[in-house]
């Protein structure tokens, strides 16, 4: 696979907020809206009287809701702009909004899209909560009844064990283990002490809170959209001694994961543009671009290999078929979902028997080149919302590579549950 002609180009995105803090007020769709439109009709988009040129919105959340199905319909039509827009919902757990812009992509290879508005949502703050299976089949039934006694009848059929809610929890159906839990487990097979993970989440903090986090600024909506207008999780005053004071988070007695070098749950929308050469026509020539030279999906049995080590498959097949090296890539910008997680990724992409057990990579990749790692932060100190945080690298990366010179290339990677991972490969142009 090459597409060759799709272009990635940044989309504004809301700030990104803890659960339950500034953004707690706004579900998916309010979070949505604002973002949707400000990327369409302001500076960077082609104006709401040429949103007709879109030829294609797809848009994601990952916890599920009891009102919307198709949430790019419904976004779209929050968002008041031209009706005529095809609009899809996509889900892919943590890898949504990247999934969104590489089907969208594969759409403009084929000739049948050349502008595309991508990206998605999570607003954790509103997550709903459900009734057991058996006392909603009960109640359904009491609505279907007819009657006082069969009503009556049915309420009485009601067993203890049905009175119970159903929250949409963060861990594995298939294992019954926490995302958190897995990753302890990677962890401690990979060998990733708690020292190293500390230092990577200080420098994801450091990195988004550079000059009181400018670099963001260009990539958020117009001040005043939202009750705060800058991301409020990077903490620019922390320090390797707090990140070691914290306590472990997912096993208390021997574990090496915390608050501090985990993804906390966040508020937050993220958007993108994916177009072909005739697409870029629409969208202002200021606007940064890059290649989107290829992409990549890989798998892995969560239980025995590790839930979020996918992507290091992923990356190398994606170097091994362009020929490349670990070394040739002159940004790396991984989803942090949890400190260790990228480090284990790494630890796996320069280990050449590991590599060769599950890739055509067999003659191993070399050094990581870890300096060259989310030079404006990652997802530990800005936040993860899972539909969002796909669109919000990828926007991310399009602006760091726009300092860079021509050809420079940059790989972006997001883990997601079930054991998968999805990786992009974009260069300058």
């Amino acid at each position: 696979m090459n597409p060759g002609s799709a272009f990635i180009l940044p989309g504004l995105r809301s700030p990104f907020a803890k659960i339950d803090r500034e953004l707690s007020r706004f579900d998916a769709l309010a979070l949505s809206a604002p973002v949707i439109q400000q990327t369409v009709a302001g500076d960077g988009g082609p104006g709401r009287n040429n949103a007709g040129r879109i030829d294609l919105f797809l848009w994601g959340a990952v916890i599920p809701s009891l009102t919307v199905s198709n949430w790019g319909r419904e976004a779209w039509f929050d968002a008041g702009i031209e009706a005529s827009v095809p609009a899809q919902g996509i889900v892919q757990a943590c890898a949504t909004s990247i999934a969104a812009a590489t089907h969208a992509a594969g759409q403009v290879a084929a000739g049948r899209a050349d502008l595309a508005l991508c990206g998605g949502v999570e607003a954790m703050s509103h997550t709903q909560i459900g009734l057991s299976p058996g006392l909603s089949r009960s109640l359904r039934r009491v609505g279907s009844a007819g009657s006082v006694p069969r009503m009556v009848r049915t309420l009485a059929g009601i067993r203890p064990r049905d009175l119970r809610i159903s929250a949409p929890a963060i861990k594995e159906r298939t294992t019954g283990k926490t995302m958190g839990q897995h990753a302890e487990e990677m962890a401690r097979k990979w060998d990733i002490p708690r020292e190293a993970q500390d230092r990577l989440a200080l420098a994801s903090h450091e990195g988004a809170t550079r000059d009181a986090g400018a670099f963001f600024r260009p990539l958020l909506v117009t001040p005043g959209t939202f009750p705060v207008d800058r991301d409020t999780l990077p903490r620019a005053g922390t320090s390797l001694e707090k990140l070691a004071g914290l306590r472990p988070a997912f096993s208390r007695s021997e574990g090496t994961l915390t608050a501090g070098n985990s993804t906390p749950l966040t508020d937050g929308a993220a958007a993108c543009w994916v177009a072909s050469e005739a697409g870029l026509s629409s969208l202002p020539d200021s606007l940064p671009r890059a290649r989107l030279l290829d992409w990549r999906q890989a798998a892995i049995d969560p239980d025995r290999q590790g839930l979020l080590i996918a992507p290091a498959i992923a990356i190398a097949e994606l170097l091994h078929g362009h020929g490349l090296s670990l070394d040739d890539i002159g940004l790396w910008e991984f989803h942090e979902a949890f400190a260790a997680q990228v480090l284990c990724t790494i630890a796996a992409l320069e280990d050449a028997d590991w590599l060769a057990a599950r890739s055509p990579a067999s003659d191993g990749l070399g050094a990581f080149p870890r300096d060259r790692v989310n030079p404006n932060g990652g997802s530990v100190a800005l936040g993860h919302p899972f539909g969002a945080t796909g669109a919000r690298i990828l926007s991310q990366t399009v602006l760091e590579l726009a300092d860079r010179p021509a050809g420079t290339r940059a790989i972006v990677s997001v883990c997601a549950a079930g054991g998968l991972g999805h990786v992009a490969l974009l260069e300058t142009v």
